[in-house]
């Protein structure tokens, strides 16, 4: 396939939303393993609305949650990059970087790889002033990834989203600035 990417990193490549995403997403999303840190799987509905709103994200603002190919291959393995975030705090609305990627595409570095090139594009090609990213308290794996690429701890929060969720509501909130280096990440 001949993808016209957005961006790439060494890796991977990043574009917006195609109708043949769904299945591949639908996919990653609905795998209870890949959700552990989330409140639920989701459906096909909430899947088919996810991408629809990326896409018009992309449209809109430039950036989205960017679906990721393999650049030798050209497989989907799910999610990295940015988006808004509204809900109920006194640090949002954000733009959080985020990923979600399918199980076989795990422990390869690519959530880190990609957040690291998503970081370059939201600072050199959007100007933000700053981006943040949010956690379960209890998902290391993401809070690893948000160190490894510069991103330093703000606060720990209970997300108003997770409340009655005891497992899942305590969260942490990690920040990196514009000014900061991101050479050598």
């Amino acid at each position: 396939m001949n993808t016209p990417y957005i961006f790439k990193s060494e890796r991977l490549g990043f574009r917006n939303w195609i109708d043949s995403d769904f299945d591949k997403m639908h996919a990653v999303s609905s795998d209870p393993k890949v959700m552990e840190y989330f409140s639920s799987t989701r459906t096909e509905e909430q899947t088919r609305q996810f991408i629809e709103k990326m896409h018009q994200r992309y449209t809109n603002k430039g950036y989205c949650y960017f679906p990721v190919e393999l650049l030798d291959s050209g497989d989907f393995i799910g999610f990295i990059g940015l988006s808004e975030q509204h809900f109920k705090s006194d640090f949002t609305p954000m733009i959080d970087i985020g990923w979600r990627l399918g199980q076989k595409h795990w422990n390869k570095g690519y959530a880190t790889e990609g957040a690291k090139r998503c970081l370059q594009y939201a600072f050199e090609t959007l100007e933000l002033p700053g981006v943040n990213a949010t956690a379960a308290e209890i998902n290391l794996p993401s809070i690893r990834v948000m160190e490894k690429i510069g991103m330093e701890k703000v606060k720990t929060f209970i997300h108003p989203s997770l409340a009655n969720n005891e497992r899942l509501k305590q969260c942490v909130l990690y920040q990196i600035k514009n000014n900061s280096s991101l050479e050598g990440l």
